[in-house]
């Protein structure tokens, strides 16, 4: 067998760059890329809140693909919205658009302060959840699969 090479390893305790990020995230998707088999990686997905008169972006709905699982990593209703419904439309047209895609379920995850509720009247389900302590905020876990 050859001596392979010692690696450098530093360490970048505030702030790493983008390139870092791209670096590592580039790694791991050639290795998962060449593990997954036939899953094939679908683009991400938004849906927007748009104030009526200016058109700016308040808020909405963003997704990414997870192998066979629609993930939404944020969803946000500017406050004037909150209880009229725009939550519930949100979340209906991105679980339409992950069933289109053929996913087999949507997961997200949620702080204690946040919306947890508001998921599980959605039918989502908890599958896992980090505890608050001193310094940490309990943080749930919540998928829907579809039947």
């Amino acid at each position: 067998m050859e001596p392979v090479d010692i690696p450098i390893v530093e360490i970048i305790t505030d702030h790493p760059s983008s390139e870092h990020c791209a670096a590592i995230t580039r790694t791991l998707r050639e290795y998962n890329d060449a593990n997954v088999g036939d899953i094939q990686d679908k683009p991400d997905f938004a849906i927007l809140v748009r104030d009526p008169h200016t058109r700016d972006v308040l808020g909405g709905l963003y997704a990414v693909d997870g192998y066979g699982w629609a993930f939404i990593k944020y969803l946000v209703i500017p406050a004037a919205y909150r209880g009229t419904g725009l939550g519930t439309c949100l979340m209906v047209e991105a679980e339409t658009i992950a069933r289109e895609r053929g996913y087999i379920g949507v997961w997200l995850d949620t702080f204690e302060f946040q919306a947890r509720p508001f998921y599980e009247k959605l039918g989502y389900e908890i599958f896992g959840q980090l505890e608050s302590g001193p310094g940490a905020i309990a943080r749930y876990f919540l998928k829907k699969r579809f039947a």
